[in-house]
């Protein structure tokens, strides 16, 4: 299927690995021009390299910042002043329990999952809505639907991210501007790494004993692959998909037991 974004301007928050690659990797070769983002210069270069061996057309930039600081926030919005399209995301706070929900750690949890998306998104959508085409995409996590206790601190930011995306993107449908969240759970990048050997850790397993136990709860019997959510991205940045909006796709090998 043709997406319809040649020539559309992507960026990517958080993008130099894992899921915010594989996003990145999909618009690029559907066309679109694409900037990735990170916070060392080195990994984004070995980033761009990757991609532009997979597509040797691909059009990529990109830009070292700090997504948690405004400091950052501002040179990537002096360096790409307007984006038709705009992935955010973001590494997630450390797994825990709620002795460790301390005021600062619950603040630290906004900083990373919730303000960068927000203000990125004050900055682009006015122009986005002016040109009449516009895609936000936001990663999320499947459980903002299905919550965790290990997972509260994130879970919580990436809620409320959620709530006040479905309260923007019923304002800005009507001039071609979506905004829809992707809801990733067990897919196979560093992320899920950090978790299992959090798990190996404290519990005393071995990598791969957890990876297996893992597995074993996901209704598909194995990890997503970070490219399938990529190719989920490109079409919901797509011109086919204007008419979806405020919507929570979740990417999770079927393990979801509710309805809705």
């Amino acid at each position: 299927m043709e997406l319809g974004l040649q020539g559309r301007s992507a960026f990517v928050c958080a993008s130099s690995q894992g899921l915010g690659l594989a996003c990145a990797t999909a618009l690029a070769r559907e066309g679109a021009r694409v900037t990735i983002n990170g916070r060392t210069e080195a990994k984004l270069q070995r980033a761009v390299a990757t991609l532009q061996a997979a597509h040797p057309d691909a059009v990529v930039g990109y830009i070292v910042a700090d997504l948690n600081s405004a400091q950052g926030r501002e040179t990537i919005l002096k360096t790409l002043p307007e984006v038709d399209i705009l992935v955010t995301n973001n590494e997630g706070p450390k797994p825990g329990g709620l002795e460790e929900w301390t005021e600062e750690a619950l603040l630290g949890a906004m900083e990373m999952n919730m303000i960068p998306a927000v203000q990125l998104m004050r900055q682009y959508i006015p122009g986005m809505r002016e040109r009449k085409f516009g895609r936000i995409v936001n990663i999320t996590s499947a459980m903002v639907k299905s919550p965790r206790y290990f997972m509260g601190l994130s879970t919580a930011a990436r809620t409320a991210l959620t709530a006040i995306s479905k309260a923007i993107a019923r304002e800005v449908v009507a001039d071609n501007v979506t905004i829809n969240n992707l809801m990733p759970e067990k897919i196979d990048t560093p992320r899920q790494d950090a978790v299992a050997a959090h798990f190996a850790k404290t519990e005393g397993l071995t990598r791969d004993e957890v990876r297996a136990r893992t597995i074993a709860t996901i209704a598909a019997k194995r990890f997503g692959q970070a490219s399938e959510f990529g190719d989920a991205c490109a079409f919901l940045c797509s011109a086919q998909a204007g008419y979806i909006s405020g919507q929570n796709l979740q990417l999770d090998g079927g393990t979801y037991e509710g309805l809705i």
